[in-house]
């Protein structure tokens, strides 16, 4: 099910940010290149190189990679919620997703490897068979769907987090493995 109707305040609510500093040197690295060639040419008035680039393509450079990419990575979270009939998580701004409560049959609270299981961190499993939301850490809940497909939300409270669906998973009557 990829709709649910939200009803009231969330029963399990956690949000996590990427705070990994080498990452932010992976995306601030990119904005202190870009703010260079537009301090020395744009607001400095002294064209870079024997054919500088227009200011007009300094500016858009400077806008996307020295002020966009750092404020794009700033904005980024994983936001994990239940309700009383479904699961979910949005990886804001890129990806929601909604798993109905009805559809998980089995839920684990476990330790994962990021990288050997998944690849590593974010978004992975693009053909949904055997997907993984996460921002950090190795801790996480593994959703098992009627379909065979296994879903694994990483979490920083990932017992609370399987208890919760499990509680509210067992209370819609949803079949036992």
């Amino acid at each position: 099910m990829e709709g649910s109707s939200f009803p009231g305040t969330p029963l399990f609510r956690e949000e996590q940010r990427f705070r990994q500093w080498w990452l932010w040197v992976l995306a601030v690295a990119p904005a202190a290149t870009a703010w260079w060639p537009f301090i020395v040419q744009v607001a400095g008035g002294r064209p870079i190189g024997r054919d500088p680039a227009p200011d007009w393509l300094v500016w858009i450079i400077w806008l996307a990679i020295g002020i966009g990419l750092p404020v794009f990575f700033a904005a980024l979270s994983m936001v994990t919620e239940v309700f009383a009939d479904s699961v979910v998580i949005r990886y804001r701004p890129l990806v929601r997703r909604t798993i109905a409560l009805s559809e998980v049959v089995r839920v684990e609270a476990r330790t994962y490897n990021a990288v050997k299981e998944y690849g590593g961190w974010g978004i992975k499993g693009w053909s949904r068979a055997k997907m993984v939301y996460n921002v950090s850490g190795n801790r996480g809940v593994e959703l098992t769907l009627s379909d065979g497909r296994s879903v694994m939300i990483g979490s920083q409270r990932a017992e609370e987090l399987a208890a919760v669906i499990e509680s509210h998973r067992s209370a819609g009557g949803a079949a036992l493995l």
